[in-house]
């Protein structure tokens, strides 16, 4: 006979997903944006995420020790976000350093997925930036050359350096840049994938992204053009839909998700418009990781029935 009663431990609500089928949709939603950057930038752009996603598997299960090499698929989601970060042909011990910092530094020391305060991609980057800046900071970056497969690439500025780059090119992905901001369109793909399969609202990257639209336009210079254009340039498309939107690093409240993506898009336009550094996404979503318990803290809803104390 059926049993009509099982006894087991909390939380006793069940779900069909899992973090690896979860991890896997992310993956799924990432596609569009690597083929594009190996479309744009050639097989070097293909190296770079293999040797990230490797570094950051093989990490995690090192920590872990486990020999199930995928595990539940988060590592290899960092390690592609990481890639996705990085320029289309760093050295290999760049990338590989980069990936190891994000899972260790970024996630393990922490105590695993789901403790970590800060987003392990942009960790791992943040100690590159810190460390080798001139590898992904520079005033250079390889020029795209729409599927020419050749190794060898001429170099132009950064978008946010030269602010030469027509709407359309940044939209479709043709300008220079790192492999995951250069391309609005494929990020915008994959986030339909995302919205689709419930994983994120439109919360933070909404209110991230009009907030940049907005101070583009007041700050940026060159009214709704310049607005646009500080969408579309630099990580702000990537940050938004696929980084700031992390589960485990941003609000769960939906007040502190609006409040979170004003803090990025105010950060980011802060540091591109007065900082020294001409990005500043990995910045504001790092800092705004750092504030999110206390966001989640203030915007919590209250309970039924719950009464102010009196004085």
């Amino acid at each position: 006979m059926d049993r009509k009663l099982v006894v087991s431990s909390s939380p006793h609500l069940k779900t069909p997903e899992s973090i690896q089928s979860i991890m896997t949709d992310v993956l799924i939603a990432l596609f569009p944006v690597a083929l594009m950057a190996v479309i744009i930038f050639g097989f070097g752009a293909l190296i770079t995420m293999i040797i990230a996603m490797v570094a950051a598997m093989l990490t995690e299960a090192i920590i872990l020790r486990k020999k199930n090499f995928f595990g539940d698929g988060s590592a290899a989601v960092t390690g592609l976000l990481l890639a996705m970060t990085l320029p289309p042909s760093p050295p290999w011990w760049f990338t590989v350093i980069g990936a190891v910092a994000a899972i260790g530094i970024g996630k393990h020391i922490y105590g695993g997925i789901g403790h970590n305060i800060f987003n392990p991609a942009l960790v791992g980057r943040a100690v590159l930036f810190v460390s080798w800046g001139t590898h992904i900071a520079g005033d250079i970056w390889p020029k795209p050359a729409p599927f020419n497969m050749a190794p060898d690439m001429v170099t132009a500025a950064s978008p946010l350096i030269s602010y030469d780059a027509s709407l359309t090119d940044l939209f479709i992905g043709t300008v220079s840049g790192c492999l995951g901001e250069t391309s609005a369109l494929a990020v915008l793909i994959g986030a339909i994938w995302l919205f689709y399969k419930g994983h994120i609202d439109w919360r933070i990257p909404g209110s991230y992204i009009v907030i940049v639209f907005i101070l583009g336009v007041v700050l940026g210079g060159n009214g709704v053009v310049g607005g646009l254009y500080h969408i579309l340039a630099g990580g702000v498309m990537i940050g938004a839909f696929f980084m700031a939107t992390d589960m485990v690093t941003s609000p769960v409240t939906p007040t502190g998700k609006l409040i979170f993506g004003f803090g990025c898009g105010l950060i980011t336009m802060l540091i591109r418009v007065y900082g020294m550094y001409p990005e500043g996404v990995m910045f504001s979503i790092l800092i705004m990781n750092g504030l999110t318990p206390l966001i989640d803290n203030y915007t919590l809803p209250k309970r039924f029935g719950e009464v102010k104390k009196s004085a």
